[in-house]
This record gives structure tokens, C-alpha cells and sequence, in this order.
């Protein structure tokens, strides 16, 4: 951005830090950086507030996903490995983040992911280091133990309705040799197993209810909603590239809020990064083709995208209840409702999954590379109704994929959408494991404990039998599951964007705090290792100052 305020922006005021996007990392910032009272901290945020009835009911997020309320409703570039097919990308647009509209899994990963990190020589992000900080924030259902914590403000609880379909899933995956375990989230996933989720008592806790509003009445901490952030501002200090502060805009004005100490960019893995590239920092070229100054080289921006494609399998049951019927139904309908409003139990407190499964796609793989999230329900895509018949629907992942696409601005205009491509299914290898999890989820399908019901493969229909076939079946049916990580990679390789303490590398007083800064992909649902980086990044600010 350029360094000299422009003649028609207006002086918001001197803080800190000023922190950019109130979602999932943002509010763990905003809590932990405001506690000294001394420092003064903004906060904020371009969509609004999280009001919306549909963001706290759990199965709301039938209505918050593809809704320009509460989503902003990106779209990916045709991909090939969907068959040319452009999917929804949701992000959240109101206060909380993805945290008040994603699938609330609690979801550590594998202590492989973590000791990765740490082997690509970032210092303090080992399994065994990061646990502390997962346990720190946690207040569990069933209170403290080796690898829970209680009393925190993150909510952990079990599901709070059940489904004859997905019990027999259990024991249909046990046969198979994946065997039923208390939970996940130990540091090997192997087995089966409930969810555990992100509510209290039937109601969604996203991380506004857990960390920003306990603080929002803190004299020091200023939270401004509606405000988009156009770019940071950067000026030369003793011959480094420092970071004044940031521009953005609320209503018709133009402000710019200077930050004393640091900026912290918390916009998530689509947002940070179009921020960094707005703000003259990226690939050189491409900032130049675009007209944008460069104010520091750094071609790691952007770069490094990674996301867990899900292979939605669907399969016809009989002579069992599924959602489908009771969705399908006005009787059901209101009974689903009446027991929500009665009692917080039943359909209406579930997440789109509430059984998932690890397991290793080929006797290969040292740990777990493919997840299960089993639904009973079917439907094309999400916001689409349920289809008129009982199915269940085991969709199934590569959770460490090889795969790696871009995020990039197509304009100097920060109101215009940045180019998201996901290059999904472009390896050799991702190809391989697509084939053997599609496999693998028939042999599920067709074990005893699921044979009563009779399933049918629906989608994509048995005659997909060669590899060939089940990756271009694949292509079809897969879909995101909304967890874009790792386009502001930390390392201390040329594409890196910042280092294992978070900060920009090249520039003094701006870090990048989200799920935008793993170096790999973790081994499952994304939402829960935010949380941990944004904790453990907060200690390491304040231990800065």
C-alpha cells in the first residue's frame, strides 16, 4: 500500500495491535492480547454480527453455508480433477468465523502432523509441544485427563442424538479391521468413533461465545464490525520494511488504524494472504502485471494450498430410519423441532457428520491417511433438500494430500475475489488413494452388521470398477470440506511466507495467525488446530513484548 495516507482517509487511532478477521484465530487473539490492560488492541471484522438464529442452531448450517449473510460465498476455478466442475468455497462472514458455520468437530489431527512440522525445522510445534496448548483452552464434557483439559473456554462435548444406520456403520467398520475406540484426538486416530464437538448443551459454541464475548466489555479492546481491511501499510525503519498499521473501509469512509507494536493478520487462508498481495507483498511479477508496487519480495504468498477433497459415496438403505424421511416429512419436521426447543436433543443439535472413522488405504502407510465422515442423510450438495429415500452416506478422504494449488489476486481492487484453485486430484498419488478409499468404503458397505439394510450403492453406481473409472467417479462427486490450509506456510524454505514465530519474513511488525500458516495439511477437521495456533501465537507476541 502506499506510504503516505491518501488526502480522503480518515485517522482511526493508535493502537498495539490491530488484529484482522474475528474468526476462529482471530478471537483467540483478541481475548489473550487484551488481558493486560495497559495494551490497547482492535479487532476487526467485515461481516457482522452473529445474530443470525440459524448460526446457533447445530443443523443451521443448512442455511448459513451458501447464504451471503454469513458466508462469502468464494467459488473455486474449474478444476480438473472435478471434471471442469467449479464448487462453493465457504468462509464465514460474521463475527466467529468459519467457527459459526462450519460442522463444529473437534478435531486435533495425528501427532505425525505436528512432529512433520517440527522435522521441517519449526522450532516449538512438535506434537508433544502443541498438546499443551489444545488442553489449555479446552473445557471437556468428561473433565480433566492426560489429553483434556476443563475449565477453558472451548466447549467439548458428545453428540446428543443417535441412529440405528450409523451404530451398524460401527460395526461394519470393525469387521473390516477398524476397530470401535472411546475417541479421537490422542495421537493416533486408528479406529472409529463419535465426533466430539464444539457445543454446550445442543447449542453450536463458536469461538465469539467462547473468547470474544466474555472480553468484549474490556476498556482495551475495540471491536469494529463491518470493517473490510484493504491492506497494510508499510514504511522503511533503520533500513527494514516495518508495518505501520492497516486501511480499511466501513460504510463510505476510508480509515487507517496505526498498530504500535505488530499487525496480526488472522484473515484465514484466502483472506491473509489477498491481503499480503494487495499490500505489495508476493511474487514480484505478479504484483507488477497487476500494477501494485512491490514492497517486498516474497513468492511463497499464496502458494502451498492444500484442502481434503471428500468423496461423497451414497448408498440406499431399507427398513431404517434416516433423516431423509423425517426431513421429508412436516409430522417429523416438527417433532425434530419440538424436541430441539424442549429438551437441546435430537436431529437439529447435529453436525453434518457425527461419526467418522480412520484407517490406512494400503498396508503402506505407517499411520491413517483416509477419514470417514458418515451421514444419514443424502443429498447432491449442501443446501440442496434431502433426497425422498432413506440413505446413508459414508463420504471418505485422503487426509494428507499430495495435491497443491493457489490462492491470487486478479486485481488491485481488494472488492474483487481472488482466484482460488485447489488442483484437486492432481497426483499420481492422491489418485491412488481416492481409488483404494472407494474401495474400501464397499467392503464396509457390504460387510454383515449392514446387511439387514439392504444397502445400494446409489453414487456412483457399482458398474465404476477400474481405477480409472472410481478417479473420474471421484471427480464427480468430491467436494471441499471447507479446510483451505497453508498459503502462508511457516518454514525456512524459499517459499515460506513466515517463520516458526509466525512473523512475516522480511518485514518487522506483521505475523500471520490462521490455519493459512501450516506447512502441511493436519490428518483431519481444521478448525481445532487453528485455535491452537492462534494460542500459542498469542503467548509468543506477548512474550515479544
Amino acid at each position: 500500500m502506499p506510504t503516505n495516507a491518501s488526502e480522503d482517509m480518515r485517522h482511526f487511532g493508535e493502537f498495539d495491535y490491530v488484529i484482522v478477521g474475528a474468526g476462529s484465530a482471530g478471537c483467540v487473539l483478541a481475548n489473550r492480547l487484551s488481558a493486560e490492560p495497559g495494551t490497547r488492541v482492535l479487532l476487526l471484522e467485515a461481516g457482522g454480527k452473529d445474530n443470525y438464529f440459524w448460526i446457533h442452531v447445530p443443523i443451521g448450517y443448512l442455511y448459513t453455508i451458501n447464504n451471503p449473510r454469513t458466508d462469502w460465498c468464494y467459488r473455486i476455478e474449474p478444476d480438473p480433477g472435478l471434471n471442469g466442475r467449479t464448487i462453493g468455497y465457504a468462509r464465514g462472514k460474521v463475527l466467529g468465523g468459519c467457527s459459526s458455520i462450519n460442522a463444529m468437530i473437534y478435531m486435533r489431527g495425528q501427532k505425525r502432523d505436528y512432529d512433520e512440522w517440527a522435522a521441517l525445522g519449526n522450532r516449538g510445534w512438535s506434537w508433544d509441544e502443541v498438546l499443551p496448548y489444545f488442553i489449555r483452552v479446552e473445557d471437556y464434557q468428561h473433565g480433566v485427563s492426560p489429553w483434556h483439559g476443563a475449565g477453558g473456554e472451548l466447549r467439548v462435548e458428545e453428540r446428543r442424538v443417535s441412529w440405528e444406520i450409523l451404530d451398524a456403520w460401527r460395526d461394519a467398520a470393525a469387521e473390516c479391521g477398524i476397530p470401535k475406540i472411546e475417541e479421537f484426538n490422542r495421537g493416533d486416530n486408528f479406529g472409529n468413533a463419535y465426533f466430539q464437538m464444539n457445543q454446550r448443551r445442543g447449542v453450536r459454541w463458536s469461538n465469539t461465545k467462547a473468547f470474544l464475548r466474555p472480553v468484549r466489555q474490556r476498556a482495551n479492546l475495540e471491536v469494529l464490525m463491518h470493517a473490510y481491511t484493504t491492506g497494510v501499510r508499510f514504511d522503511t525503519r533503520d533500513g527494514a520494511r516495518h508495518a505501520r498499521g492497516v486501511e480499511f473501509v466501513r460504510g463510505r469512509e476510508k480509515y487507517f488504524a496505526a498498530a504500535r507494536r505488530e499487525v496480526i493478520l488472522a484473515a484465514g487462508s484466502i483472506g491473509s494472504p489477498q491481503l499480503l498481495e494487495l499490500s505489495g507483498v508476493g511474487a514480484g511479477e505478479r504484483l507488477r502485471a497487476l500494477g501494485i508496487p512491490v514492497v517486498h519480495e516474497l513468492p511463497g504468498v499464496g502458494q502451498n494450498l492444500q484442502d481434503h477433497l471428500q468423496i461423497r459415496m451414497m448408498y440406499k438403505v431399507y427398513d431404517v430410519p434416516t433423516l431423509n424421511q423425517r426431513a421429508n416429512s412436516l409430522v417429523g419436521r416438527m417433532a425434530m423441532g419440538l424436541q430441539y426447543l424442549l429438551f437441546r436433543t435430537g436431529p437439529f443439535t447435529q453436525p453434518p457428520s457425527q461419526l467418522g472413522a480412520f484407517a490406512r488405504s494400503n498396508e503402506s502407510e505407517a499411520t491413517p491417511n483416509i477419514e470417514w465422515h458418515v451421514q444419514p442423510l443424502s443429498l447432491d450438495k449442501f443446501g440442496d433438500p434431502l433426497h425422498s429415500f432413506p440413505a446413508i452416506t459414508p463420504s471418505v478422504c485422503n487426509v494428507r494430500p499430495t495435491s497443491r494449488g493457489g490462492i491470487h489476486i486478479q486485481s488491485a481492487d481488494p472488492f474483487v475475489y481472488p482466484e482460488i484453485r485447489l488442483n484437486y486430484l492432481s497426483t499420481d498419488e492422491d489418485r491412488r488413494v481416492a481409488a483404494e478409499a472407494m474401495r474400501f468404503t464397499r467392503r464396509i458397505m457390504a460387510a454383515k452388521a449392514l446387511a439387514k439394510y439392504r444397502p445400494e450403492e446409489w453414487r456412483p453406481g457399482a458398474s465404476a470398477q477400474s481405477d480409472a473409472e472410481l478417479v473420474h467417479a471421484a471427480g464427480d462427486l468430491g467436494t471441499t470440506i471447507f479446510h483451505p490450509v497453508g498459503t502462508c506456510k511457516m518454514g525456512h524454505d524459499p517459499l515460506a511466507v513466515v517463520d516458526d514465530r509466525l512473523r512475516v519474513r522480511g518485514i518487522d511488525g506483521v505475523r500471520v495467525i490462521d490455519a493459512s500458516v501450516m506447512p502441511t495439511i493436519t490428518s483431519g477437521n481444521t478448525n481445532a488446530p487453528t485455535i491452537m495456533i492462534a494460542e500459542k501465537g498469542a503467548e509468543m507476541i506477548l512474550r515479544s513484548a
